[in-house]
């Protein structure tokens, strides 16, 4: 029997859910996740459809020693939730600082789950930044009020290339210090 890798990153309690390191089994849910198109379309990353293979290639770097970004499953199972409603992300930058990203599955929509996740990472600050930044699509307002209702403020517009629907969309970003 192989043993799971166990990734060194901080488990991030809340009253509701755990921000846990991803592991092999999370793939699944994962997948079904990124297969909707309108998780999809508020990432910069996640292809609409899900190509073969992408979900194992993304937590398995996920779980590697020298990855450039860590990932938490929002953990949802010592409040009988599911073992994965979203994924929340700290990627390292330059001067101290990372960028927030972050995504709930759509059965987890409107329940305060983003704004705990949020919140919950920026005060565990696992890498101990002097900021962290995050930037939003202008057509997802929602998560625009997650990232202001946790303390970021408002930097400026930009745009981001958006797989999904194979253009640049523009965006609203945020800063927090530390």
């Amino acid at each position: 029997m192989e043993m799971e890798k166990i990734v060194t990153q901080p488990l991030i309690e809340t009253e509701r859910f755990s921000l846990r390191p991803l592991r092999k089994s999370d793939m699944g849910l994962i997948e079904m996740y990124w297969s909707d198109v309108r998780v999809a379309h508020m990432t910069t990353s996640i292809p609409h459809p899900v190509p073969p293979g992408m979900t194992e290639a993304f937590v398995t770097r996920a779980m590697a020693d020298n990855r450039d970004e860590d990932v938490w499953a929002m953990d949802g199972h010592k409040s009988g939730g599911a073992e994965v409603m979203g994924l929340i992300s700290l990627e390292r930058m330059d001067r101290n600082q990372s960028e927030v990203g972050y995504w709930v599955a759509p059965p987890f929509w409107n329940t305060g789950l983003a704004s705990d996740a949020v919140q919950a990472l920026v005060e565990a600050n696992p890498m101990k930044n002097a900021a962290m930044f995050a930037s939003v699509f202008q057509d997802n307002p929602a998560s625009a009020r997650v990232l202001t209702h946790c303390g970021f403020k408002y930097l400026g517009d930009a745009e981001s290339f958006c797989v999904a629907r194979d253009t640049t969309v523009p965006t609203w970003t945020y800063s927090h210090k530390l």
